[in-house]
């Protein structure tokens, strides 16, 4: 991944930047809050690469399930270690691709509904020192990074993006560990 700029996280400075990756440590997570709990599909996550900023991660397809399709996450799991910590801050990322670590490792994606996903994503908030994350700049109410899953083609969605798939990592103090998450919807390869 190429680094074509270093520092606190500003989307606002980065247009058409289709890929970012945020290294720190997380600040706070919740649910996504809608009056219609059909309108809730996102975790967010606060945290400071520099500033703070909200990582909106899906926790199920809504275009799927108004298309008629499964609308659950296919979520991958790659567990390791580490040995140093990357340090806090953002770069522009020329290429994050789930092909590429499918490659190195066998990666296994098991259906998870829209409360299972929520509570993996929130024990492992809870429990990790770092957050490392991929995904496309945003800014709305706040700065933040989104599209934190595979951009392939889906059942819903025809456009086919390669090379700009978002994921997380999450760093443990506990026995070193990490936590690598993909994240793919309904017909994505």
């Amino acid at each position: 991944m190429g680094v074509s700029r270093r520092g606190p996280y500003q989307p606002h400075l980065l247009p058409g930047v289709p890929l970012v990756r945020a290294v720190g440590p997380i600040v706070g997570a919740e649910l996504e809050e809608h009056d219609n709990p059909d309108e809730i599909d996102h975790v967010l996550i606060r945290m400071d690469p520099g500033e703070e900023i909200v990582v909106a991660v899906n926790t199920l397809s809504k275009r799927n399930r108004l298309a008629g399709f499964d609308s659950r996450v296919r979520v991958g799991m790659v567990r390791g270690t580490w040995d140093v910590l990357p340090e806090p801050g953002a770069d522009i990322c020329g290429r994050m691709d789930y092909a590429d670590i499918e490659s190195q490792t066998n990666v296994f994606y098991e259906h998870m509904g829209r409360e299972e996903l929520e509570i993996l994503l929130m024990e492992s908030c809870f429990r990790a020192c770092l957050l490392e994350v991929w995904g496309a700049p945003y800014h709305q109410r706040r700065q933040g990074i989104h599209q934190i899953h595979s951009r392939r083609a889906s059942c819903a969605a025809a456009e086919d993006i390669t090379g700009r798939d978002g994921a997380l990592k999450f760093y443990f103090e506990e026995a070193r560990a990490t936590l690598m998450l993909l994240f793919k919807f309904c017909g994505q390869p």
